[in-house]
């Protein structure tokens, strides 16, 4: 009996499957589904560049491969969502950098707040490295009253 159930529910899933449009979009679509691989793809390497035992907002703000593959990730799933949203046409690219830049500024505030290490690299970097000093005071230390004085 519990076979003919999951056979039951198998056939109600692709039921459900073709009813769906978007399901229907990604597998007549070659375009959409090209896109979601390429994001899918970016997005592991990513992944694999971010876990290499760097700190993460370090890789992000040092890594200009990273930063790339982010932004074509970025790209990709943009594209898809165009894609699913619209109906099937002639393909239009558009190259949005304001949202790039916009993505970048929010990882990179992200990044600052959260890492003590690179806010101050950071600072550094902006207004020079803070000098050390030892203060030494260039006044004598008042001399202590005598014990006898101070119950008068």
């Amino acid at each position: 009996m519990a076979a003919k159930d999951r056979i039951g529910k198998a056939g109600q899933a692709a039921r459900a499957a073709q009813g769906n449009r978007y399901i229907q979009r990604i597998v007549e679509d070659d375009e959409l589904r090209s896109s979601l691989l390429a994001a899918y793809g970016a997005a592991r390497s990513v992944y694999g560049r971010m876990s290499n035992g760097k700190p993460p907002a370090r890789a992000l703000l040092e890594d200009r491969k990273l930063q790339r593959e982010l932004k074509q990730a970025a790209d990709a799933l943009r594209e898809a969502s165009n894609s699913l949203r619209e109906p099937p046409k002639a393909s239009r690219r558009r190259r949005g950098r304001g949202r790039t830049l916009l993505l970048l500024a929010v990882a990179g505030a992200l990044a600052l707040g959260l890492s003590e290490g690179l806010r101050s690299k950071v600072l550094d970097l902006m207004f020079g490295a803070e000098e050390e000093f030892d203060y030494s005071s260039t006044t004598t230390p008042a001399e202590p009253a005598p014990a006898g004085v101070a119950g008068s």
